[in-house]
């Protein structure tokens, strides 16, 4: 290959190190993870499996498996598969796992199953944070971000997804009265009703559906952006506890109000008198005041807050974002994303605390916590 700086031969016999501290440096951040993580009372948490069974399979630890999950975001890898793929050739996470293997299913699950756990503990590094110091607490930030999410076809609809839903579902009825009337006239048997009884359960299901999907449709021709999603409420609750859902919007001086009254009688509620002197509670809102009073109000108190803001939470937000590298969550459902949110938010703070005091104090700091 001419004079260049040649590779060793693959089939030359050599004498790796039998300690896997020689390939894992003193600076290196699994230190980090293994005494932050190690530090956690994992069982007060609310992981499950922190308490081994006396009968059964023995079970991985959750330590071995939030270790995996902490060192992956922090490393930009979220995906079980490819973290089970790294526990088998990644040296770090082998010092890490001590040389473990979970399968990608054993790892996808421990994720899902202890959502709240996880989230306690980005809680617990930011109090540790605070508690080194490195939270003055004077002010706090709040920004807003688009985040792309995995989101059930049953859960949000537009006018053309509830024409193709309607549509399958259609398709999907004739189909089974096809069927129904070919079993109708084939000889009686045990096989032919069982086979009878099942698609008219199909169908009776179907209908229902179709009922459903007709209703949904009807409340999305009067929301004011043409679309629905069942997984945001939309309600206030009055002061004895009664939901007061949304009914209807109407536009007033070009501002688009919002009406919510209660579908209980107030009549005898015993804070009625000071409630409302209508038969029920009514409210009528503009779908951005709340956020306009908010804003004035803090404004009003301190003048230079919009400039303090972009410079304390825009940043990290577009950090995250950019470490997520998909530029989407992979789990679905409201509790699933916050958890994986908070692996996140972990992975990045503990980035950033590491490049402010160094990973050997930050260490030091964990162990004395």
């Amino acid at each position: 290959m001419g004079r260049f700086v040649e590779g060793a031969d693959r089939s030359q016999v050599t004498f790796l190190p039998e300690c896997l501290d020689d390939w894992v440096g003193d600076d290196n951040p699994v230190h980090v993870i293994d005494a932050f993580v190690e530090a956690l009372d994992l069982g007060s948490l609310g992981f499950d499996g922190a308490a081994p069974k006396a009968t059964g399979r023995p079970s991985y630890h959750p330590s071995i498996l939030l270790k995996l999950y902490v060192y992956g975001y922090l490393n930009r890898v979220q995906s079980s598969r490819r973290l089970e793929r790294e526990a088998g050739r990644n040296v770090e996470v082998m010092w890490l796992l001590g040389r473990l293997a979970p399968d990608h299913k054993t790892i996808a699950d421990f994720r899902k199953d202890n959502g709240a756990a996880i989230r306690k503990v980005c809680a617990r590094f930011v109090a540790l944070c605070r508690a080194m110091g490195l939270l003055q607490g004077t002010s706090v930030a709040v920004d807003g971000s688009k985040f792309k999410a995995v989101n059930n076809r049953d859960r949000n609809f537009t006018h053309a997804k509830m024409a193709r839903r309607m549509a399958q579902i259609e398709e999907s009825v004739d189909r089974y009265l096809r069927q129904l009337d070919s079993a109708d006239r084939q000889e009686p048997s045990d096989t032919i009703l069982t086979r009878t009884a099942r698609l008219k359960e199909k169908i009776e299901r179907l209908k229902r559906e179709m009922t459903r999907l007709q209703g949904l449709d009807a409340m999305m021709r009067e929301m004011p952006d043409q679309q629905i999603s069942l997984t945001d409420p939309d309600a206030y609750r009055c002061p004895a506890g009664q939901l007061l859902p949304y009914h209807f919007t109407s536009v007033e001086h070009g501002m688009e109000l919002r009406r919510y009254w209660s579908t209980a009688s107030c009549l005898a509620c015993q804070i009625k008198s000071q409630c409302t002197t209508g038969k029920e509670r009514r409210i009528t809102r503009w779908e951005h005041e709340h956020l306009v009073e908010d804003v004035q109000q803090r404004l009003d108190a301190n003048p230079d807050a919009m400039r303090q803001r972009r410079e304390t939470v825009e940043h990290p937000f577009g950090t995250i974002k950019a470490r997520m590298g998909a530029t989407h969550f992979l789990m679905k459902r409201l509790p699933n994303v916050a958890c994986e949110m908070a692996l996140h938010v972990l992975a990045y703070n503990l980035t950033r605390v590491m490049n402010i005091i160094g990973r050997k104090q930050l260490i030091e700091a964990i162990r004395a916590a």
